[in-house]
């Protein structure tokens, strides 16, 4: 995972370890800018008393109905009441925990399957409970004795699924101030970074991979790579600038590796020669070194990946024909070939289109201010995203369409022989199955995994 946009630093989220500490750039993100003083003209006292009894009585409903009312509805209201037209006549004060709304939710929804668990924190209560015994330890040794574990997982989970801002996510759990809400955030998403990591392994989860392509008719498949686009509000990535997420997925959605943090204004194939997937198939040659499959002519083929077009066609990472220019057309072979590679190829979006739907919080556009720290909240994201997959929890609510990132540009550099040798032997390979049906894999619904998760 590249920790910075710029300084190319990676770290594979596979090996389960995080180089994440609270150094200068997290305390500097969890600081409050101090607020400026708006001149707003004196109002009549017949009007501010009129305003200050419609806070109050907003105070009171809300209160005493918050257990009724979805995310969205709270966040709603307590913005309105934290207008600053209005903070001055009744503030918004954090409650102890005990009296905290989580506190009073955990009374009330105490029912393994209530769905107010999946409404605000995206899982089930088992699922919450088993994520929770995952990460405890680690988030004691992070979190002051004042805010127990659970706490704060629900409180990092509810500003991930609803994009709270830290002032609602203190009030919501009992949190002492918004600057304690963001440590606790941070501190959430460091320990799963670090317990979860071993969900998105690719070294010792082949051969189910490799049996979830077969069944799409794709042999010796072992995942799809592209990226996810990240909007990030930053003067250097220029207008519609982001960060991009360098990711491979299996068939069912899960994410097998994932390298973020990368300027949008930085070449694909820079991003893709810095990644310790990369590496691990170039120089170390630990990937895709698995024995070859012989094809039903007799033609083997070995071990790959298939890749977007603004990626580099190599023997283990087949991208789409592409046209020498304009007048060219392409061969049934090579057209049959293309339409299954950009089938596959929706996967990767599928995926970052669930999780920007699960964590709305990745949906939004980040500030420059935040950039060091974006690539550990979206890692963060995908990895309980593979924990939700395992834990067989519903998918996002929707109609299984999500809007596509911008096209990279494509590779326009040489083309690597043996990997045109492969990759006309698997085209060849599927122009074999043209009168037969095939599933519609953008919306491929994963097959529930029972696998219970080791602890």
């Amino acid at each position: 995972m590249a920790a910075s946009g710029g300084g190319g630093r990676e770290e594979s989220v596979a090996s389960g370890k995080s180089t994440y500490e609270e150094d200068t750039s997290f305390s500097l993100s969890c600081k409050q800018l101090p607020l400026k003083k708006s001149k707003r003209k004196q109002l009549p006292q017949e009007v501010e008393a009129l305003i200050s009894s419609a806070t109050v009585a907003a105070h009171s409903f809300l209160s005493q109905n918050d257990l009724l009312l979805s995310p969205s509805q709270i966040l709603s209201i307590e913005s309105l009441l934290a207008a600053p037209s209005l903070f001055s006549l009744s503030p918004l004060l954090p409650p102890s925990q005990s009296s905290s709304w989580f506190h009073r939710f955990i009374s009330s929804a105490s029912s393994e399957y209530d769905p107010r668990w999946l409404h605000c924190f995206r899982m089930s209560k088992p699922s919450f409970s088993l994520l929770l015994s995952l990460i405890s330890p680690s988030l004691l040794a992070l979190l002051p004795s004042s805010v127990p574990p659970n706490f704060a997982l629900a409180a990092a989970l509810f500003r991930l699924a609803h994009a709270a801002p830290y002032k609602s996510v203190a009030r919501r759990f009992g949190l002492v101030s918004s600057d304690q809400a963001c440590r606790v955030f941070f501190s959430v998403c460091k320990a799963v970074i670090e317990k979860l990591g071993n969900l998105a392994e690719l070294r010792s989860d082949v051969g189910r991979i490799l049996v979830g392509f077969g069944w799409i008719s794709l042999p010796n498949c072992c995942g799809v790579l592209g990226f996810g686009r990240f909007g990030v509000d930053c003067p250097e990535l220029g207008r519609n600038g982001s960060l991009l997420v360098q990711a491979l997925v299996d068939s069912e959605g899960r994410f097998l590796d994932i390298s973020a943090g990368w300027p949008s204004t930085m070449r694909t194939e820079t991003i893709l020669h810095q990644t310790k997937l990369y590496l691990g198939v170039q120089e170390s040659e630990e990937l895709f070194n698995g024995p070859p499959y012989k094809l039903r002519d007799g033609s083997l083929i070995p071990q790959y990946i298939l890749g977007d077009s603004c990626f580099p066609l190599l023997p283990w990472l087949l991208t789409p024909y592409a046209r020498q220019d304009e007048e060219d057309s392409f061969s049934s072979m090579e057209s049959e070939f293309n339409i299954v590679h950009g089938r596959a190829m929706g996967l990767v979006g599928t995926a970052f289109g669930r999780v920007r739907a699960r964590w709305q919080l990745l949906a939004k556009r980040w500030t420059d201010k935040c950039v060091e720290i974006f690539p550990f909240v979206i890692v963060t994201g995908c990895l309980l995203h593979n924990f939700l997959i395992r834990c067989s929890e519903p998918l996002p609510e929707g109609n299984g369409w999500y809007p596509r990132d911008e096209e990279l540009p494509a590779f326009e550099g040489e083309v690597d022989d043996t990997g045109r040798r492969i990759r006309d032997v698997l085209a060849q390979h599927l122009s074999g199955y043209m009168n037969q049906d095939r599933p519609n894999l953008q919306t491929k619904t994963p097959k529930p995994t029972t696998t219970p998760m080791d602890s």
